[in-house]
């Protein structure tokens, strides 16, 4: 197998933009506003399509079908068989976005036969006051919960974060969370599309209508807990694997690189993929070569446990894979 590369699916919302398309290479067609590029996703409906090599026009839950542990790793495959378990995004907001929350496993899977949805978020832009919404700013009753949502004043309960490119956040499943105007950002998550919208700031879709909100079902859900330092903190070394998040659905590293860097993955039984923030990358490894440049994401087979990425120049990248 090889580094395996995926066309991007892009979506079209409300609070969307231009810069997907500007800063990330992503071509909208004839979509208006870009709000997500779906970068690669098993989702049903929505399965990301392999665009290099003899695999391409392959979509990825027939190239797992095809390759089982080969590509996604044997404790991968024997847990998710062939559903791709992670979620990989790039988003712009050019408005605010809903204010939601997610369900967890058990309850995605009661509801909607799905997975749940933890997230993580890698700011990559952010206007200057852009902000966040991350949780409550103390514990909260239901009933003041409640209460504020009826007077349409939610927001008050909850923590605006000011943001800036580079800024990690980890959200977990139950966390109530918004992204706020002027931000972009990579997100990683489950492979899910389940969101309980609670507040839209009585916006209206194309056709005059109020979005959906999905109040009782939120309830059962949310984590009305204060949340506390929601920010994740680390500190870049160059050319070294920056831990940012680990849970147990993924592990994300942050990679500076400014000179060549070998991986020997004999130990893991994952596949691993790269996003590129900034900048360019080769990678190599047996007779294959591919590169990836700003926006554009990777997948690296599980059997390819011996690679080398090559920058031209400097380049950033986030590391992924299922520890």
């Amino acid at each position: 197998m090889y580094p395996l590369k995926f066309t991007p699916i892009v979506k079209d919302k409300i609070w969307g933009g231009d810069r997907l398309q500007q800063k990330f290479g992503k071509h909208p067609g004839n979509l208006p506003n870009i709000g997500e590029s779906w970068e690669l996703s098993g989702v049903p409906g929505d399965f990301s399509v392999v665009s290099n090599g003899y695999l391409a026009r392959k979509t990825l839950p027939e190239i797992i079908a095809a390759f089982k542990e080969q590509l996604v790793g044997k404790r991968v495959y024997n847990k998710s068989g062939n559903d791709f378990p992670l979620l990989f995004k790039l988003i712009d907001a050019n408005d605010d976005l809903s204010i939601q929350v997610h369900p967890n496993d058990e309850v995605a899977a009661k509801r909607h036969n799905s997975l749940g949805k933890t997230e993580m978020w890698y700011v990559l832009d952010a206007e200057p006051d852009a902000y966040l919404i991350i949780g409550f700013k103390k514990n909260t009753t239901r009933k003041e919960y409640l209460e504020a949502l009826g007077r349409g004043e939610v927001e008050n309960l909850l923590q605006k974060v000011p943001v800036e490119a580079g800024d990690v956040f980890f959200i977990p499943a139950g966390l109530v969370h918004a992204i706020g105007k002027g931000v972009v950002i990579a997100e990683i998550q489950e492979t899910s599309d389940i969101t309980y919208r609670i507040f839209d700031f009585n916006r209206r879709d194309d056709k005059g209508k109020e979005r959906e909100l999905h109040t009782e079902q939120a309830l059962d859900v949310i984590n009305f807990k204060a949340s506390k330092n929601p920010k994740t903190d680390y500190k870049v070394v160059p050319n070294e694997e920056i831990k940012l998040v680990s849970c147990e659905y993924f592990t994300t590293n942050l990679l500076e690189l400014t000179k060549k860097k070998t991986f020997h993955y004999a130990y893991m039984e994952t596949f691993v993929v790269y996003m590129c923030l900034e900048g360019k990358v080769e990678i190599s490894g047996g007779t294959s070569t591919v590169q990836i440049h700003k926006g554009e994401t990777v997948l690296i087979p599980a059997s390819m446990k011996d690679f080398t990425l090559t920058p031209d120049g400097e380049a950033r990248l986030l590391e992924v894979f299922i520890d």
